[in-house]
């Protein structure tokens, strides 16, 4: 069991700022865990996002699921839409081979309890989430991903 909760930090950034296709990521960066929001417009729908990873990761964090096992599972995930092997907006934490799927699950659960709470309609909701994902920088492959260098964490 832990013994006190880690310092977070929570910064809602551009959705074009993501290190990978997502809209909502959290790693560890120094001893503090970091969590990047894309701005999607509604302070409600970013709040949904940020409840979402925050509820995920802690569960993780607690069951003592490590962050690589995350990131290499999302990429493998994200490497298989775009090989058309799911459809463009099938989330990691679905599918029944993620390791936290559990985790996910209850996250969701959570999240759409809130967004009940504060008046949200889930399916505009999600639309609005899709959205974000017409920019093109958010279709780049997983060797483009990783000819830029860029670091990857996980999706909503």
């Amino acid at each position: 069991m832990q013994s006190q909760l880690p310092e977070i930090r929570v910064k809602v950034i551009p959705h074009d700022e993501q290190r990978y296709p997502t809209i909502g990521d959290y790693f560890e960066k120094r001893g503090r865990w970091e969590f990047r929001i894309s701005r999607i417009g509604d302070a409600r729908y970013e709040f949904l996002v940020f409840i979402h990873e925050l509820v995920e990761w802690f569960l993780c964090w607690l069951r003592g699921i490590p962050e690589d096992e995350i990131m290499k599972f999302d990429l493998l995930f994200e490497w298989e839409i775009q090989q058309g092997k799911h459809p463009e907006d099938a989330e990691p934490g679905d599918d029944p081979r993620c390791p936290y799927r559990r985790e996910h699950k209850f996250a969701t659960k959570i999240e759409k309890l809130v967004a009940k709470e504060i008046e949200v309609d889930w399916d505009e909701y999600n639309a609005a989430l899709d959205e974000l994902f017409k920019n093109p920088m958010m279709n780049m492959t997983n060797s483009e991903w990783l000819r830029g260098g860029v670091n990857f964490r996980t999706r909503r």
